[in-house]
């Protein structure tokens, strides 16, 4: 929703992966002014539609729209972000149905990809984002890490960097 450069960006990145992969990829591009409830009711019918596998809400969305109201309005086996509270519980709870965040899961992926045991690890994650910096503390938990998320109020970092094994940064800004 909206022309933010980086959402387009992302957008067509996103839609081009898709192509190479042999997924179809449907992009709506609605405009700023487009209304919560248009949006809402977009959603609701692509969560209908049976051809509709998956559904993928690029961020930001204009102040005029609930973020979590639509992510919440997305159905939890069709939120290929993991961010519907039903894919959110499962990652806390352990289990391995649902969604999972890409950004966190590649990482993932990528330490089991150079055999980096986490149990026992200290891992520091800076950033606490609920699109990357907690989903990941949550799968490093889940590994077996001891987790410390810092964050902008988090008053001495390099105290937790020093004695981390595996820092992960997940910041917007630094």
């Amino acid at each position: 929703v909206g022309d933010n450069p980086a959402s387009q960006t992302y957008v067509k990145s996103k839609a081009k992966a898709c192509e190479e992969c042999g997924i179809k990829s449907l992009v709506y591009h609605l405009n700023e002014n487009t209304t919560q409830n248009e949006l809402l009711a977009l959603i609701n019918t692509l969560n209908h539609d049976d051809s509709v596998h998956g559904i993928l809400v690029q961020l930001p969305l204009p102040d005029h729209i609930c973020k979590d109201l639509i992510l919440e309005s997305i159905i939890s086996s069709k939120d290929v972000d993991g961010f519907h509270p039903i894919n959110v519980g499962y990652l806390n709870l352990g289990l391995e149905s649902g969604f999972l965040p890409c950004t966190p899961l590649g990482v993932m992926k990528l330490l089991k990809a150079y055999e980096i045991d986490l149990e026992g690890k200290d891992a520091v994650i800076i950033g606490a984002s609920n699109i990357v910096g907690r989903p990941m503390a949550t799968m490093l938990l889940n590994a077996g890490a001891t987790v410390s998320v810092c964050h902008i109020k988090t008053k001495d970092l390099s105290l937790y960097t020093r004695q981390a094994d595996l820092i992960i940064v997940a910041a917007g800004c630094v």
